[in-house]
């Protein structure tokens, strides 16, 4: 059973977005400052015109007093949520859901982090104490997606060959769309043989099937849908918003064959039917994925619907998800070239819609753009949460 879900009562009226990457120069209240800045700047308002406030951040801060401080904010409503690299979806969620209640009339979702100088090499987070059952969390997040790519050829009879050829095809894909991108941690295209000749991480993974350690932030502004043009004359209308989480038995279930998200598959049939989809390949403008590697790409393709199941690496092959193909996907650079600050990330996929929606993607803006789909995934194969939101720039 799918969710009610608040389709067309609630609408994004302002948005922002930092740069993603080394951000040696800013630090997290800059960064907050910047994205919040540019939200309310595009909506016109001021500061004080928010009613409440959602932030989302991993590891780059604790409590609402991470956004009250550098805002400066009069004793407004701050709520910290997290929830792994969905974390800035789950603020969207949150703050969609409290003006879609009454609550609130203004409300801003907001989402951090800063990785690069937290000393470390990869994502800041240590594991809750567990039964030692779910083995799986032992392994690094490359070690444990790497398992897509020979799961994925051996139960689809796919040559290992063919399979390299569609993952490297979805990185130099989103290298080329994240050189349009004057927000994009790495903005230059990447050539196919760099992309296969880098060295290995894990398993077939190499550096350039990876996505960026980034630091960055993006926020949105949320009114409900009937105050919407009093903001802006071209706002993005809220179709749907799913979240599920699994139960985490992937490392014990032998059923699991690491080919598939359920999580994915759960969260999109709830958005869908929220949103009223029959067939996202057709009713989908673009849809910005969780590509924190480029497996997962691939089989992402097949749980959300926009490939038949065991030819997702063929639509991939074919330039079907690329630009100027039949469904546009991760047009801003995706996780891989625009960069993957965990708590900013969701945030930012929506911010590319909001642009794509407008008209205002400039280089990479796509023809008649009218209805995306978002989706960030927290965790890893076999456990993890999955969100979907449908959004599109007309209402009810």
């Amino acid at each position: 059973m799918s969710s009610k879900g608040i389709a067309d009562k609630v609408a994004i009226v302002g948005m922002g977005c930092t740069r993603f990457g080394e951000r040696w120069d800013a630090s997290t209240d800059d960064l907050l400052i910047e994205a919040v800045g540019e939200a309310l700047s595009s909506a016109g308002l001021a500061r004080d015109d928010v009613d409440a406030w959602w932030l989302g951040t991993l590891a780059s801060g604790q409590s609402g007093l991470t956004l009250s401080r550098p805002l400066g904010l009069d004793y407004k409503p701050v709520t910290r949520v997290e929830n792994y690299c969905a974390t800035g979806s789950e603020s969207f969620r949150s703050a969609c859901y409290a003006v879609a209640s009454g609550a609130y009339d203004r409300v801003m979702a907001v989402g951090v982090e800063k990785l690069k100088d937290s000393g470390f090499s990869g994502l800041l987070r240590t594991d809750p104490p567990a039964d030692g059952t779910a083995s799986e969390l032992s392994l690094t997040a490359p070690a444990a997606f790497s398992m897509l790519d020979p799961a994925y050829c051996a139960k689809h009879g796919v040559d290992p060959g063919e399979m390299r050829s569609a993952m490297t095809h979805v990185a130099w894909k989103n290298h080329v769309n994240g050189a349009r991108n004057p927000k994009a941690q790495f903005r230059k295209e990447v050539a196919r043989e760099t992309i296969e000749g880098a060295p290995r991480v894990a398993g077939r993974l190499g550096i350039f099937d990876c996505s960026g350690v980034s630091d960055g932030a993006a926020a949105a502004l949320v009114v409900r849908a009937d105050e919407a043009y009093d903001y802006t004359d071209r706002p993005v209308f809220v179709k749907a918003l799913a979240l599920a989480a699994g139960p985490m038995r992937g490392g014990l279930d032998p059923g699991y064959d690491f080919t598939s998200f359920p999580e994915v598959q759960r969260s999109a049939a709830d958005a869908y039917a929220q949103a009223g989809i029959t067939d996202p390949r057709s009713q989908l403008s673009l849809a910005e994925v969780h590509d924190c590697f480029t497996p997962t790409e691939i089989v992402l393709m097949e749980d959300l619907g926009f490939a038949d199941v065991g030819q997702g690496w063929k639509d991939v092959l074919a330039g079907d998800f690329d630009a100027g193909g039949r469904l546009p996907v991760n047009v801003d650079g995706g996780l891989k070239s625009f960069g993957h600050p965990v708590g900013a990330s969701g945030l930012r996929m929506l911010y590319e819609a909001w642009l794509q929606l407008r008209g205002e993607a400039g280089e990479r803006q796509l023809a008649d753009a009218r209805t995306a789909l978002t989706h960030n995934l927290g965790g890893r194969p076999g456990g993890c949460v999955s969100f979907v939101s449908v959004v599109g720039n007309r209402g009810a």
